[in-house]
């Protein structure tokens, strides 16, 4: 299994239709992607947005790059984020 975590930079003041948007993306993915098993987005104390993602393997994480309801939803961030995801990829050990 391969973790993912993704920090978001998302603009000032957006962050209320930021977690519309993306709470909408992560039902698309439990409900379409059987290779994820976790997509979840989480807060830090700064207020700073993670996604927790968990998936198979490597080509789990392809597809979901590469599925319609990801592209499709690009157009729903428009406007919300400040500058690119920083992305961790982790192995899972147990």
């Amino acid at each position: 299994m391969i973790a993912v975590i993704a920090k978001l930079q998302v603009a000032e003041g957006k962050g209320a239709e930021f977690e519309q948007a993306m709470l909408a993306l992560a039902g698309q993915v439990r409900e379409k992607e059987p290779g994820n098993h976790l997509y979840t987005l989480c807060q830090d104390d700064d207020g700073s947005y993670l996604m927790l993602e968990l998936y198979d393997s490597e080509e789990d994480i392809a597809a979901h790059g590469q599925s319609e309801h990801f592209k499709a939803s690009g157009a729903s961030f428009r406007g919300l984020m400040s500058g690119p995801p920083e992305i961790q990829r982790l192995k899972v050990i147990g």
